[in-house]
């Protein structure tokens, strides 16, 4: 089968009748037609699919009316965790009114993600991106800041003078919240099974358990790659342990729920024997017997923010200050308790 041809703006200037340059005018919303003339040729180009290409978008310095979002997840990890859902969809809720898209790929490590802002940045592809997963001494950061690609990061802490913008989550109260909750139930041996550790908000929430020593509260940190079955082979490891926690914590929703399962099929009660939490909420956190304490976001709110934080980026010449998003509040369901007096097996 033969390429569709593409329609050019020569091809609209034909059917509306007008010169390629009243086109131009009226597609890139300059002076020189009139407002009938100019919602003409918008409803041509509409009807005819015209998309501008990417190499004419660079000569002439527009827009390419795209925003990127590189994640750095294995396919199936992240089509199990609906954090990754409802952001996507809170991005899009601030993107559709504007006729942005987005344009979301999946890199298998950060070089291949520097990479891609690379190649982005030299095809015109996109306007800007958004950034997860921030790490100490990021390379992606610095890549952005040398390509002079707009860009917000979605992370722990605030960016440093060099950085760009960041729309930050105080990790480290949210660590509190959920660490303190279990320490204040009696809990004195804790596990954190985390994501990579490697990500800032991994660090910063070991840091808050590791700080509970001062209490009297034992903390251990076990980094995995976020799937279930590493969050389930991870709480066999515990509860096989001489000294199992009584208390563990997970990193997101999904891997909670596949420790749940994991206890349940050995025979430990929950919350009655080990009490399980996560740091990520959603609807089946709190459906599954029992429900899982957690922390709980506003997702779609925080992917809605960040693209209207980079819409706001990408209209400045400079970076813009960072943004404080919602602190998650802990959610206590079921799943939480004092322990007994026996540790777990």
């Amino acid at each position: 089968m033969p390429p569709v041809k593409r329609v050019t703006i020569t091809d609209i200037a034909r059917l509306a009748g007008v010169s390629p340059g009243a086109v131009s005018f009226a597609l890139n919303g300059r002076p020189g037609v009139s407002e009938q003339t100019r919602q003409r040729i918008l409803a041509i180009a509409e009807e005819h699919d015209w998309l501008p290409s990417s190499t004419a978008r660079a000569l002439t310095g527009a827009r390419a009316g795209v925003i990127g979002f590189a994640v750095n997840r294995p396919a199936r990890t992240l089509g199990a965790e609906t954090f990754f859902t409802d952001l996507i969809a809170g991005v899009q809720s601030t993107l559709a009114p504007p006729r942005i898209a987005l344009q979301t790929v999946l890199v298998s490590s950060v070089e291949e993600e520097v990479a891609t802002y690379r190649r982005w940045r030299r095809a015109h592809q996109v306007d800007g991106v958004i950034v997860i997963d921030p790490r100490e001494g990021d390379p992606r950061l610095s890549a952005l800041r040398e390509l002079g690609l707009p860009a917000v990061v979605i992370g722990s802490v605030a960016s440093r003078g060099h950085e760009p913008a960041t729309l930050w989550i105080d990790d480290r109260q949210v660590a509190r919240d959920l660490f303190d909750h279990l320490a204040g139930l009696g809990h004195r041996s804790i596990a954190y099974v985390a994501g990579p550790e490697e990500f800032q908000h991994t660090r910063l929430r070991a840091v808050e358990l590791t700080a509970l020593a001062d209490h009297g509260v034992a903390g251990a940190v076990i980094p995995t790659d976020s799937s279930p079955a590493a969050a389930s082979a991870a709480l066999h490891r515990l509860l096989d342990g001489a000294a199992p926690p009584t208390a563990v914590v997970f990193d997101n929703d999904v891997m909670a729920i596949a420790g749940l399962r994991t206890a349940q099929e050995r025979g430990v009660p929950v919350p009655q024997d080990l009490s399980l939490a996560s740091f990520d909420d959603s609807v089946v956190a709190a459906l599954v017997h029992p429900s899982i304490t957690s922390a709980t976001r506003d997702t779609f709110g925080l992917g809605a923010d960040a693209a209207a934080f980079l819409l706001a980026q990408i209209e400045s010449s400079e970076v813009l200050p960072d943004r404080a998003a919602a602190v998650p509040q802990l959610t206590v369901r079921d799943s939480t308790a004092a322990p007994r007096r026996s540790s777990p097996r």
